[in-house]
């Protein structure tokens, strides 16, 4: 695999370490970029972004590639930390100031507003997680995508000791299983 287009010169040297071997992992799953984007939450030309040195990957696509590369354990933690160096030695382009946005005359709608922040008292009415800058670090880069929900079922089970599910799961099952034998008792009793 890997025809690679060369990295800009100027890059910095834990940027470009970064990518190199973010580019050898994903040639190490013989997949397509299509196929990547399809197994992971990312699309293909984030994907193009993230391995051209476009722009930083979010931590989780880096854990995504990882999983599916079949890497774990400390080869895992060990691209954690790659990208954490890359992060912070990424190449920032100067963001444009946004423009102040006209107030209606019955005063601030909530919602979003230019540049994607929610606009004053606008905070309460998005759910945690959805706002714009909810899912951004510290850096402006996003940390914390929208993930599929196969890897949101795991993630949820991995934070949830096992123990304590299962008596609350016989729990249930024991009330369900009065409430349909009182029903049927309720219902012999009127037809008889």
């Amino acid at each position: 695999m890997g025809a690679w287009q060369p990295l800009p010169e100027e890059l910095p040297a834990e940027v470009r370490h970064f990518v190199e071997q973010l580019r050898l992992l994903k040639d190490r799953t013989g997949m397509s970029l299509v196929a990547l984007g399809t197994r992971t939450a990312y699309s293909k030309s984030s994907w193009q972004r993230y391995l051209n040195a476009s722009q930083p990957p979010p931590r989780q696509a880096v854990v995504a590639l990882c999983r599916v590369a079949g890497v774990a354990g400390e080869e895992t933690e060990r691209f954690g930390v790659r990208w954490e160096l890359a992060v912070r030695a990424w190449p920032r382009e100067p963001v444009p100031p946004v423009p102040p946005v006209p107030v209606p005359a019955g005063g601030p709608v909530p919602g979003p507003v230019a540049g994607g922040e929610p606009a004053p008292g606008a905070e309460a009415s998005v759910p945690a997680g959805h706002g714009a800058s909810a899912a951004r670090g510290r850096d402006g880069y996003e940390e914390e995508p929208t993930l599929p929900w196969w890897d949101l079922l795991d993630e949820e089970s991995s934070r949830q000791p096992a123990g304590p599910r299962a008596p609350r799961l016989l729990l249930y099952a024991a009330l369900l299983a009065v409430v349909l034998l009182l029903a049927a008792v309720a219902g012999a009793v009127t037809l008889g």
